[in-house]
């Protein structure tokens, strides 16, 4: 029998699965071994011995072992580092750090090291955290997530004439493609969503700026309006279908919850 390995590393949780009558089967985001499922014994009994460091969107520092890279790792330890009270105090916060979370799990692969991921996700709970729930944060973290998975958007140039993004008022986006197509060029596909200069800038602009100045890029009603419909569009092409955290958060704000 193979011995068991054990590693220590940091951890965002995305998911939880009640397992049996009193164990958890835990989803991690980590920055070393990716997407990281791990098995937690009698965490549903025993509150102590974890806690209560098993919630959606805490971040932890995780002892686990395991006897392979593929099979399912046994959860010995956890040290909180932050459980962010200041989205879990307010409910539309909390919601969207369900999105974010979500999101995250469904973008980035099982035991594949991807750094950057982890790092995105942390710091936009950060940026959460500390600031409002606001429809910038989502756009420019879907735009940032989309680019790390290896899903960015072409919105530099038209997917046909390759003309660089210049002084046209308003562009198409393809989702099928991936991509901007100019009014020169003109859409083939019914479902080109029209999008304005602007909103492209500012999408760019929000891929590609230092996260502590996200802050300082105000979105536009229509600009928020656009861009949310092209990454919507766009994710839920990718993805299949749409994610009910979405959905549920849409509902929150639509209401004014």
């Amino acid at each position: 029998m193979n011995a068991r390995t054990q590693y220590r590393t940091e951890a965002i949780v995305l998911r939880l699965l009640d397992y049996g009558e009193s164990d958890l089967i835990v989803t991690f985001c980590t920055a070393e071994f990716g997407k990281l499922r791990g098995i937690a014994k009698g965490a549903r009994r025993s509150r102590k011995r974890f806690a209560n460091a098993l919630e959606p969107f805490s971040r932890l520092q995780i002892l686990f072992s395991r006897r392979r890279p593929e099979s399912l790792a046994l959860i010995e330890s956890c040290d909180v580092l932050s459980h962010f009270p200041g989205i879990r105090a307010n409910l539309e916060k909390t919601f969207t750090a369900s999105y974010l979370i979500d999101l995250t799990d469904q973008f980035t692969p099982d035991d594949k090291n991807n750094e950057g991921l982890f790092q995105l996700l942390n710091d936009f709970l950060r940026l959460l955290e500390g600031g409002p729930a606001t429809e910038g944060l989502l756009r420019f973290f879907e735009i940032r997530l989309l680019k790390l998975s290896g899903y960015d958007p072409v919105l530099d140039h038209c997917l046909v004439c390759k003309t660089p993004l210049g002084n046209e008022k308003a562009y198409h986006f393809n989702s099928g493609d991936g991509g901007l197509i100019c009014t020169a060029c003109r859409p083939d596909s019914p479902d080109a969503l029209p999008v304005s200069l602007g909103t492209i800038r500012m999408l760019l602009m929000g891929r590609e700026m230092e996260i502590d100045r996200l802050g300082r890029l105000f979105l536009s009603e229509q600009s928020a309006e656009e861009s949310r419909r092209l990454l919507a569009h766009f994710i839920r092409h990718l993805l299949g279908r749409e994610l009910k955290s979405v959905h549920v958060l849409n509902e929150i704000r639509r209401l004014g919850i």
